[in-house]
């Protein structure tokens, strides 16, 4: 079983995917970032690789403006050498990789137009992956799309599309229930007709239930029966409400708890998991490290970038973390994260606060200008005050951190959490 996360990587220099306006997308232009992207996914496989991460989602910007302005430029053939390189880590290191075009990819839509563009963007995404010469276990994720007033019609001119579709695309695409339309019940039949693989999505189900009274297992039984031996393992998508925001809302991040008690409850041939969260590869490592064993060097990794961002919630919390980690024959990964979560938890303490960027300070206190420590002591002053947010303080300390190259700390979450 894999776990893997979505398109963005956090606490990883380098890693930025940038874009462009459609103003300033000159072909030179599409290209140079189409090389720069190319170059952030680079560091974010090597990032999963060195973490344990054997799935990852490609974002859709990878090659700006890819379905459109892009889609005859030779960017495959410009960078076909960071491109093998990508691929051969990918391949080496068991990763499975996948993209998701977004809403506006729209196969049974009435109106032609829109079909024929969201062709386009399949094409693109297809074109990709096998720019990355990857077999077909590595796939394409497509909602159905609307209902317009007359569901069987809908779905009818998606199976019509579908069969116009070139077999690069066919062969990689997969369909997922969505939250408002199209359930999983509909999706697995409308897969049925294609022949082609369904993901489920357990929040989608939550708010669009095909039948309220089957459970996550029964319906991710019924969605591996869809995937035959090209397609590779089953695939899943995982995420937990959030609680402060609108139904469907991702939460910021995976708690463990909840996580391990879906995990539990799956059938024991256990499907590759995509998690959908805001914090993404945090969330990622925290998961795969709470379902591994002899994991005691990367949680010790994993203790390096939280211990700030815990040390400014509940100093007592760091110093039972910090005791913990000293038990090295025991597998601790799971109360190393209930611990955590319940310090992250905790509400901003400006005494405490001010405690852990006096230690982030400490990285800098002999190499800074003075202009430099008065600029921070200011802006530390003005926290103190009330005049000045911590993610202000925290910003200085950042710019700080990538003038001296302190690895670490632009390792760390204190300035992401």
């Amino acid at each position: 079983m894999r776990i893997g996360y979505a398109c963005l990587t956090v606490a990883v220099e380098g890693a930025d995917i940038h874009n462009c306006t459609l103003k300033t997308a000159s072909p030179d232009r599409l290209l140079s970032l189409a090389g720069e992207n190319f170059a952030a996914l680079e560091r974010m496989v090597d990032y999963n690789i060195s973490n344990g991460i054997h799935m990852y989602r490609i974002s859709s910007d990878i090659v700006p403006f890819g379905s459109s302005l892009a889609a005859e430029l030779p960017w495959d053939l410009v960078y076909s050498e960071r491109l093998a390189s990508i691929a051969e880590k990918i391949k080496s290191s068991h990763m499975r990789v996948s993209m998701h075009p977004g809403q506006y990819t729209v196969l049974n839509s009435p109106n032609s137009d829109v079909v024929r563009r969201a062709i386009q963007d399949l094409t693109y995404h297809a074109r990709f992956l096998d720019a990355l010469q990857l077999n077909a276990t590595h796939k394409i994720i497509l909602h159905v799309g609307g209902k317009y007033g007359d569901p069987d019609s809908a779905l009818t001119r998606f199976a019509e599309s579908y069969r116009n579709l070139d077999p690069s695309v066919t062969r990689r695409l997969v369909l997922e229930n969505d939250g408002s339309i199209f359930n999983i019940s509909e999706v697995l039949s409308l897969c049925s007709r294609i022949g082609a693989p369904a993901v489920y999505d357990n929040l989608h189900n939550a708010i669009n239930p095909a039948d309220e009274t089957k459970s996550d297992a029964y319906w991710v039984t019924l969605c591996r029966e869809t995937w035959n031996s090209a397609d590779g393992a089953q695939k899943t998508h995982y995420s937990q409400q959030n609680p402060n925001k609108t139904r469907g809302a991702h939460s910021d991040t995976i708690a463990i708890d909840a996580f391990l008690e879906y995990y539990h409850g799956l059938p024991d041939e256990k499907p590759d998991m995509m998690l959908e969260v805001k914090d993404k590869n945090r969330s990622a490592v925290k998961c795969q490290l709470c379902l591994s064993r002899r994991n005691q060097h990367l949680l010790e990794t994993e203790w390096g970038r939280y211990k700030y961002s815990v040390l400014e919630r509940s100093p007592q919390i760091y110093s039972d973390i910090r005791e913990l980690l000293k038990d090295k024959s025991n597998d601790n990964a799971i109360v190393f994260y209930q611990m955590t979560e319940q310090a992250l938890a905790q509400p901003e303490d400006k005494g405490r606060a001010m405690n852990a960027m006096e230690h982030v300070w400490g990285y800098f206190s002999t190499l800074a200008t003075p202009a430099e420590a008065k600029r921070y002591q200011a802006k530390r002053d003005r926290y103190h005050n009330g005049d000045a947010s911590l993610s202000e303080v925290k910003r200085e300390l950042y710019r700080l951190s990538q003038r001296y190259q302190q690895d670490y700390l632009l390792g760390s979450y204190y300035f992401s959490l």
